[in-house]
């Protein structure tokens, strides 16, 4: 609490979350909230994900992406996706609008940079937020877990280090419209239920396979972006999506839209293209990993 002109302001502590590939088998990931508690015992931690694949930078990155979001302004995620954990890689702590970022700049941060611009990027150097001694290997319980507790305590990022002006990109697959209405993407990451992801967003299916072509600035524009997914699916309801030699008709709502076994492409929470099987794993049944092509096309 502070005292402002006679009056108690309530501060609202920062949340701090928690991403990495460290999974819970160890005791890594207990440590770095203890290093947090030991520094700010008020501070609220929240687990997003630690079942990353190891040193999958990308899946990392796509996690964090869609997870960020749904924090409090001012809440500092924390990602550990770390493969050169004591190289002469950095650390970078990014400041948004809304958000902090402590991460290692190995392109983590490579979707929310295309949403979120960076008001400051830190190279984070200042020793002082460190624990006393670092090792080489756990710099999430030496560096991350310590400056992510200063950070919830309301320092300014300044005091880390020094400002930088660039972070480190991962390669981003794109979807590309081939021809009118069809689009070629990929899978971009497989959920621990099989579903496949892809790289094509709800308003690139529309844009591409539906035919719609919004103007920049526009209110055209504005109007797609409202678009309700229930008029999405009335317009892709002809649309036909191709993996390997399978192939799917229409744009379901739910998983429960077709028979026990059978195979659908939705839009996923996340926003994107997503295919599936109903009580059953895509990834087994089109035999496909990260990286496979996916074809739409409109076919009426």
């Amino acid at each position: 609490m502070l005292l402002q002109n006679n009056t108690i302001v309530v501060r609202r502590p920062r949340v701090i979350t928690l991403l990495t590939d460290f999974g819970t088998q160890d005791a890594y990931v207990g440590i770095m909230k203890g290093v947090i508690a030991g520094i700010n015992p008020s501070a609220t931690v929240i687990d997003i994900c630690h079942s990353t694949p190891p040193q999958d930078t990308f899946s990392g990155a796509y996690l964090l992406s869609t997870s960020y979001k749904y924090f409090p302004e001012k809440t500092i995620h924390v990602a550990v996706v770390d493969p050169g954990v004591g190289s002469r890689r950095d650390i970078v702590c990014v400041e948004t609008k809304d958000y902090f970022f402590l991460v290692p700049d190995n392109g983590i941060l490579s979707f929310i940079v295309q949403e979120e611009r960076p008001e400051s990027i830190i190279r984070v150097t200042n020793s002082k937020y460190f624990l006393p001694s670092l090792s080489y290997t756990f710099h999430g319980r030496d560096v991350f877990a310590p400056v992510a507790a200063h950070l919830s305590l309301g320092i300014k990022t300044q005091q880390l280090g020094i400002r930088i002006n660039q972070l480190e990109q991962l390669d981003v697959p794109k979807p590309v419209l081939k021809i009118a209405g069809r689009v070629e993407g990929q899978i971009i990451y497989i959920d621990r239920f099989g579903n496949l992801i892809t790289n094509v967003t709800k308003e690139y299916l529309v844009k591409g396979v539906g035919g719609q072509k919004p103007e920049v600035g526009s209110k055209k524009q504005d109007a797609f972006k409202k678009t309700s997914k229930e008029k999405i699916l009335s317009q892709l309801c002809t649309m036909e999506t191709t993996i390997g030699k399978k192939k799917i008709l229409g744009l379901s709502k739910t998983y429960t839209d077709v028979q026990t076994g059978e195979p659908l492409a939705l839009i996923g929470s996340a926003g994107f293209l997503e295919v599936s099987i109903n009580q059953g794993n895509a990834q087994r049944y089109f035999k496909v990993d990260k990286g496979s092509k996916i074809i739409i096309e409109n076919v009426r």
